[in-house]
């Protein structure tokens, strides 16, 4: 083959492209009468039997090596023109009206005092987190996440802090889990630079450590530290707060505890070692939740819950969907869904606004399919 050849070939396809893209834009106007119809005759806009017919006849049609690729581009049409209806379909949905209730109500600027709520004990990382976004919290500690879901959707306090993601160990399982079970909202998100350290005693020394306490995800953070000890034991507990307050009130001089640098004079303790994560980056971000919708003023990150049809492409087509807008997609975390058959739950984190008109439509398009929909808030990150 020549260059000239491939150039050819090339100009060939551009013919090409350009009948697709006349045809194209034909078929997504006879697209719009079509919803102008059933709009008039209030009809649903899905037709699952009209579109198996035409994928059948398409497969015939085209036949082997093609057909394949055919029925991926035109169940990516049909998403686009149900997409194209649906926008012309659309009516104030209640989440609309939601959230342009929140934009009224919300305050101008993120309070500075609050009722907030956070696991752990004093010295842990939730209340560091707590502290950089009020100036004066008055904290509520629980012993558990779940504990602080409660207190929020109870109404014991107003906001509650929950860690959701380390950059070195990943998601925070636990709170992912729990989020199906509340009705809560986040309306704010911080990341916090965290530096692990280990502690113990006065007097005591690394080399008589023989038990090691802290929570599963400071454990993780600091593998490569505790795999260079030999014969230490590693516990888990509910926070590395409370793993600093065990081992001071423990009467074992053969324990350590992997917590933050302020609980060391808060619980008497003596540094045994410094910064032992596996990286010097190393950061967890925290979601500040509360039961009532809040959208303050440079809200910029969106957050939902999902669950999608168990059929082929359901996650590619819900992706499509944000991409057709230009929307990026910055986190994407799936969790099993309690006594399901390996179905999941599957939570979407947005750079986008909801000022935007066109993805309101597609949230309210989302929230009146038949599976799960939840938006959990509309909320900027703190640094």
């Amino acid at each position: 083959m020549t260059q000239r050849n491939l150039d050819e070939m090339r100009k060939k396809i551009d013919d090409i492209d350009s009948k697709i893209t006349a045809l194209f834009k034909e078929r997504m106007e006879t697209s719009l009468d079509i919803a102008k119809y059933k709009k008039e005759h209030s009809l649903p806009v899905f037709s699952d039997r009209r579109e198996k017919e035409i994928l059948h006849k398409v497969s015939e049609e085209i036949g082997e090596p093609f057909d394949g690729y055919a029925r991926l581009l035109f169940n990516t049409m049909f998403d686009a023109s149900r997409s194209c209806q649906n926008n012309y379909l659309a009516r104030k949905s209640d989440l609309t009206e939601r959230i342009e209730k929140a934009l009224e109500e919300t305050p101008k600027l993120f309070p500075k005092k609050a009722v907030v709520a956070c696991q752990g004990v004093a010295g842990s990382h939730s209340q560091a987190a707590c502290e950089k976004l009020f100036e004066v919290p008055s904290i509520m500690y629980f012993n558990s996440f779940e504990g602080v879901f409660n207190a929020v959707e109870k109404g014991l306090c107003q906001y509650g802090i929950l860690p959701i993601e380390n950059s070195s160990y990943g998601s925070v399982g636990a709170v992912y889990d729990l989020m199906q079970n509340y009705n809560f909202h986040i309306v704010r998100s911080i990341r916090l630079r965290i530096s692990h350290n280990l502690m113990a005693k006065p007097g005591t020394k690394l080399s008589d450590v023989k038990e090691i306490f802290s929570h599963e995800q400071a454990i993780g953070q600091c593998g490569e530290f505790l795999k260079s000890l030999k014969d230490v034991k590693v516990t888990v507990c509910e926070n590395t707060a409370i793993a600093a307050k065990m081992v001071a009130e423990s009467d074992r001089n053969d324990v350590a505890a992997i917590s933050s640098k302020e609980c060391l004079d808060l619980y008497g303790l003596e540094l045994l070692k410094k910064h032992i994560q596996v990286s010097d980056n190393n950061y967890t971000r925290f979601i500040c939740i509360s039961k009532k919708l809040e959208i303050y003023p440079g809200s910029s990150k969106i957050s939902l819950i999902l669950s999608l049809p168990h059929v082929p492409r359901s996650l590619y087509l819900t992706i499509a969907k944000f991409a057709a807008l230009g929307i990026n997609l910055t986190k994407l975390e799936s969790r099993p869904i309690p006594g399901s058959d390996f179905e999941f739950m599957f939570y979407f984190d947005l750079e986008a606004s909801v000022y935007s008109r066109e993805l309101l439509n597609l949230l309210s398009e989302l929230e009146n399919q038949p599976e799960t929909f939840v938006f959990l808030g509309c909320y900027s990150e703190a640094i």
